[in-house]
């Protein structure tokens, strides 16, 4: 298959020095792009900045902010079987970014956001896209139910979720312990390393492309 990833924070200015950000380190989307392509697949690998090697095999294409990963998946996805959007994207941006360092002038500063562009939700409805489409759903609590919302809202075939709120998995970690959410239910994967959490969710995207539902 031809297969996209996606993986990493994304960095959101604030000033020349400035950012807003979050904990992703990029470990499971990098996992994932190895995984595929240890498998033989070809990969895209659409990442934010982080400070992990480009997995062996794997086309690379760096990014910083939600916009440009938005626009580079755009243009890519179509030609692509399956895609797995990984990355942790941030939800808000600064309405406005300063050319020049702001100073610390006061004890307070307010900063106006904007919602960054849904790439997973625009998948479907804007781009277009018709293969397989994973999406990720980092949640604290309600897992199961928010992921199967998400599941619908965003028309995935498969939500790969997992518990933001524990320390010994998830972000910052190199292990991990999912839960697969699809139309035939919720299937957990057990505490392991990402890398062997991949590997199973490659095989069950490649087991949904070879068996469509009905």
């Amino acid at each position: 298959m031809r297969i996209l990833v996606t993986a990493g924070p994304t960095r959101e200015p604030i000033d020349p020095v400035r950012y807003i950000t979050n904990r992703s380190s990029g470990r499971m989307g990098y996992a994932l792009a190895g995984a595929a392509a240890h498998e033989g697949h070809r990969v895209i690998l659409v990442s934010g900045p982080t400070s992990l090697d480009v997995p062996p095999g794997v086309d690379f294409i760096p990014v910083e902010t939600a916009q440009e990963m938005y626009d580079t998946v755009r243009s890519l996805c179509d030609r692509t079987d399956l895609a797995i959007l990984c990355a942790a994207v941030a939800d808000y941006r600064p309405t406005a970014v300063a050319d020049q360092k702001i100073k610390k002038t006061g004890d307070k500063i307010t900063l106006e956001l904007e919602k960054t562009p849904d790439i997973l939700g625009s998948m479907r409805s804007t781009f277009g896209y018709t293969g397989i489409l994973v999406g990720f759903a980092a949640e604290t609590h309600n897992i199961e139910q928010y992921a199967h919302d998400k599941l619908i809202r965003k028309q995935c075939d498969l939500i790969v979720a997992n518990d933001v709120s524990r320390k010994d998995i998830g972000f910052d970690s190199s292990q991990n312990e999912v839960l697969l959410i699809s139309a035939d239910g919720a299937e957990p994967l057990p505490k392991d390393t990402k890398e062997h959490i991949a590997m199973e969710i490659i095989h069950r995207a490649s087991l949904i492309r070879n068996h469509p539902a009905t």
